[in-house]
């Protein structure tokens, strides 16, 4: 069978569904709320969030180092995949990253579905392998006296890097520094940079 024999993922999961429906062994509108989740409630700019209000925020940001779920939960950021999150600052001398080796963890209401290239087996296996490499190739090259700490997302604790404020932000809102901080940047394969 060549590739071209499979159908779009699409129509597989249609068919699935459809099988499911058929048997009763899942209600029609049992993916309803997850389909609207994955579309509406789960993006990345939640992260940008929680991380502007980090920033601006003192104390916000010592809830959310000290536990991450109920901190985000208290902008609004909870559910499936939303448990267990834990916050890592980026600092002058330290850069996270994180990757799930086993699969594509991620923490949905913060950081939204994982991205492609999050979920291949290439950044899976390298990342933890050779991670400044990694971050060259996907353009982040960090000065050689920056430590480099990877971290393993599991069911049991899914991770969202807080990278550090750019220099020149200062009395910047919250939206505006929102707007700095990418998917990329909260899985630290990337840094929240302003606009050039």
């Amino acid at each position: 069978m060549s590739t071209n024999d499979v159908a779009p993922i699409a129509a597989r999961a249609a068919a699935v569904r459809s099988a499911l429906i058929e048997q009763g062994a899942m209600a029609a509108d049992a993916l309803d709320p997850i389909i609207h989740w994955g579309a509406e409630e789960w993006k990345p700019e939640n992260g940008a969030r929680v991380v502007a209000k980090a920033w601006t925020d003192p104390e916000f940001k010592a809830r959310l180092l000290a536990d991450a779920t109920p901190a985000c939960a208290e902008l609004g950021y909870h559910g499936p995949q939303g448990e267990y999150i834990v916050a890592l600052e980026d600092t002058p001398s330290m850069h996270n990253v994180i990757v799930c080796t086993q699969c594509s963890c991620t923490a949905w209401p913060v950081l939204g579905l994982p991205p492609d290239w999050y979920k291949s087996p290439e950044y899976r296996a390298r990342v933890v392998r050779e991670p400044r490499r990694v971050l060259h190739e996907l353009g982040l090259d960090l000065d050689p006296a920056v430590s480099v700490r990877v971290w393993e997302t599991s069911a049991e604790t899914r991770y969202m890097v807080i990278p550090m404020r750019p220099e020149g932000t200062e009395g910047w809102t919250e939206e505006q520094l929102a707007e700095l901080v990418t998917r990329e940047a909260l899985i630290g394969t990337a840094l929240a940079t302003p606009a050039s």
